[in-house]
This record gives C-alpha cells, sequence and structure tokens, in this order.
C-alpha cells in the first residue's frame, strides 16, 4: 500500500465507524479531544484496524503513545515500509 492508500484505508475506517465527517479528518486532529472517540471507541477502531491492515495491534507499545490520527497514519505508514523492507 502507498502512504495515500493507508491514510485513505485510516480515514475510511474513521468515517464508517464513527459516522465523522471525511471533512473533520486529518492529520493534527487529536483522536479523543478533537473527532470525540472515547476508550470504548478504540477498542472499536483497534479491531477495525487490525481487520483492515492485518496487523496484531494488542502487543504493540507503540500504539499507545497515539494522540493524533496523523500518528496513526504514521504508524502504518512505518508498519508498511517494515513489512516491504523484509520481503525484500
Amino acid at each position: 500500500m502507498t502512504d495515500s492508500e493507508i491514510i485513505a484505508a485510516v480515514n475510511a475506517i474513521f468515517v464508517e465507524q464513527f459516522e465523522l465527517d471525511p471533512a473533520e479528518l486529518g492529520p493534527d486532529r487529536k483522536i479523543f479531544d478533537d473527532l470525540g472517540l472515547d476508550s470504548l471507541d478504540i477498542v472499536d477502531l483497534m479491531v477495525a484496524l487490525q481487520r483492515k491492515f492485518g496487523i496484531p495491534l494488542r502487543q504493540n507499545e507503540e500504539i499507545r503513545k497515539i494522540v493524533t490520527l496523523g500518528d496513526v497514519y504514521n504508524f502504518f505508514i512505518r508498519l508498511e515500509a517494515s513489512r516491504r523492507a523484509t520481503e525484500g
């Protein structure tokens, strides 16, 4: 996946799961403060992201550092880059 495909996929999850307006989404938006998600929403988000990207997130400590939507984008962009590097 390209970076723009990852961003589009993440945005689609936020739109579908939480009925957010796509215009509200951007890298600087804080997941809790700006987008209004709560701790139960985060569980749903994690499940949706795991399904979309096929990556188990539960044991990944880096996921706990995510604050903004840009952090989510960058997390999956880094994972994709790492996956491509290991595949050669």
